[in-house]
């Protein structure tokens, strides 16, 4: 069977090692990293203690986002929900990183660090936290499941913000097409139109009001 083509990352990854005492630390890391798709629990332990240590610096890298993107070859975003993923497993999941537990592939990082955000920054409730818990360890759901599972109940605690310019830009639009289809009736209604009249002026005063504020938020300093 032919072999799969490495990718560039890999190439560069491989490259390094050859260079490399294989009982150092730095070749470690790189041997955990090439195994990353298949066992991202390693690279993520290995991530946080390079990060603590500092050894980056001594490898050339001004910092440690620098040296996942340019030595790992992964990005700033991975990197931070893979240590994020790994220490959160080792504070309230410790019993999936044992060894006998580590010869089953865990859920996706991506997935354990939803649950760390339920937990930490969305604030879910004990209920709505052990369904989720359920559905990611005990279950075993695909990636794409347990994320509309945590859209949906996320969305329930942080509904979304309206922005009150578009609300207004969008009754202006709506006004005025009323403005519009009222004109062109061959009886048109005179009082109706001034009424109409004064809401688009309010209007008009709230959008200039409004776009004003936010020209001023966008501004440095």
């Amino acid at each position: 069977m032919r072999e799969a083509a490495k990718s560039k990352g890999e190439l560069i990854i491989e490259q390094l090692m050859r260079e490399l005492d294989p009982s150092s630390p730095r070749y470690q890391v790189l041997a955990v990293a090439r195994q990353f798709k298949s066992s991202w629990v390693e690279l993520g332990e290995q991530l946080i203690k390079v990060k603590n240590q500092g050894e980056f610096q001594g490898w050339g890298y001004e910092s440690f986002e620098d040296y996942c993107s340019r030595e790992i070859r992964i990005r700033k975003e991975t990197a931070r929900k893979l240590t994020l993923a790994y220490r959160y497993l080792e504070q309230e999941e410790p019993e999936l990183l044992g060894a006998e537990r580590r010869l089953q592939p865990l859920p996706d990082y991506r997935a354990i660090d939803l649950l760390r955000q339920a937990r930490e920054e969305q604030q879910f409730s004990d209920d709505e936290y052990a369904l989720l818990r359920e559905s990611v360890i005990e279950q075993e759901r695909s990636l794409p499941t347990v994320q509309k599972q945590f859209r949906e109940v996320a969305h329930l605690h942080n509904p979304p913000q309206l922005d009150p310019l578009k609300q207004v830009r969008s009754a202006l639009a709506t006004a005025r097409r009323l403005e519009n289809q009222l004109q062109e009736l061959p009886d048109s209604p005179t009082e109706q139109l001034q009424v109409l009249h004064q809401l688009l002026e309010e209007l008009c005063r709230r959008e200039a009001d409004l776009s004003l504020a936010a020209e001023a938020q966008r501004q440095p300093g």
